[in-house]
């Protein structure tokens, strides 16, 4: 469910900061819930879970709380660029980002589809213990992307040594490609088409 206060970008869904943009009722998970980063509401969360040393793909663990509040209110000014939390019942769960490839660093180093999206995601909680928990979890993410019909491909593209990225991108569903060059490390690309996540889309 889209609520009424959503705006959205040709391919990305937005809104202001805090606001509620996508819920949805899930049989196993609970009530998942998206709303837009709130770079100082949300920064207790995010900086705990930036700073931890499995984080340390993410990159932003030497940042202060002021320095990671900054980046995030610049984030929530772009067109092209946004964040969101992901709660479980409540609970914060995720934080992702989405953006448009032709607008990255990533889209200087394999050629981007009109209706690529690109997206980083960070883990930060499960709550209860759920078997499929990742699978599950990947579907619903998917069914917010793709809510945009413009979005036809979600984009990933991790470190090639965070193993543990790469076998979550294969168990939500993702095709690997090839090894990419980015200006901060080596990225394995990865894509899950729309049609791809139909057919894989887990049933209660």
């Amino acid at each position: 469910m889209i609520t009424a206060t959503t705006t959205r970008t040709e391919k990305l869904v937005t809104g202001p900061a805090g606001a509620l943009v996508h819920t949805i009722a899930d049989p196993t998970l609970g009530t998942i819930e998206i709303t837009v980063l709130d770079p100082e509401g949300d920064l207790d969360v995010i900086h705990r879970w930036v700073t931890e040393p499995r984080a340390r793909f993410w990159g932003l663990g030497d940042l202060t709380r002021d320095e990671l509040r900054d980046l995030y209110a610049y984030v929530d000014d772009l067109d092209t660029h946004h964040a969101f939390l992901v709660r479980r019942e409540g609970l914060p769960i995720v934080l992702l980002q989405t953006y448009e490839p032709e607008h990255d660093p990533l889209g200087e180093a394999y050629d981007p589809l009109p209706g690529d999206v690109g997206i980083h995601f960070l883990l930060g909680d499960r709550g209860a213990p759920t078997r499929g928990f990742t699978t599950r979890l990947g579907g619903l993410i998917g069914e917010f992307l793709f809510s945009r019909p413009e979005a036809e491909r979600i984009v990933i593209e991790p470190d090639v040594g965070n193993e543990r990225a790469v076998t979550r991108a294969r168990v939500m569903g993702f095709e690997l490609g090839p090894h990419v060059e980015l200006p901060e490390k080596t990225g394995q690309l990865a894509f899950l088409t729309r049609e791809r996540w139909l057919r894989s889309r887990v049933t209660p």
